[in-house]
């Protein structure tokens, strides 16, 4: 098992898809980076040579993209200032209805 960013990749998953247990890393990205490094994406983790792991490392440590607790802080901030300015979409988060305009009459029992 390999440990990126704090997280354990599963040995029997394809790269591609265990770069998506990282929060903020969806497939498309996780190809992206891969493609970025020359990694196989159908490669099993097993397979994948340590050398190109450091490459991986590095590459998510020094890269522009938001993952994990600084995405999940940048996401908040933006929520906290949309309740700062009384926003519409700022009263929707206090009260704990919907935002994007989903129906709510029925089918947000989760919400209400």
């Amino acid at each position: 098992m390999v440990r990126l960013l704090g997280h354990t990749l599963l040995n029997k998953k394809k790269i591609y898809i265990a770069l998506t247990s990282i929060y903020g890393i969806g497939i498309i990205t996780s190809k992206k980076i891969l493609a970025n490094l020359n990694i196989d994406p159908n490669l099993k983790v097993t397979n994948i040579p340590e050398t190109k792991f450091s490459d991986l490392r590095k590459y998510l440590e020094n890269s522009n993209l938001k993952f994990e607790e600084n995405l999940k802080r940048y996401i908040a901030t933006n929520i906290r200032k949309l309740k700062e300015i009384n926003s519409y979409r700022g009263k929707r988060h206090l009260k704990g209805l919907p935002v994007r305009g989903q129906r709510t009459r029925t089918n947000n029992r989760t919400s209400r």
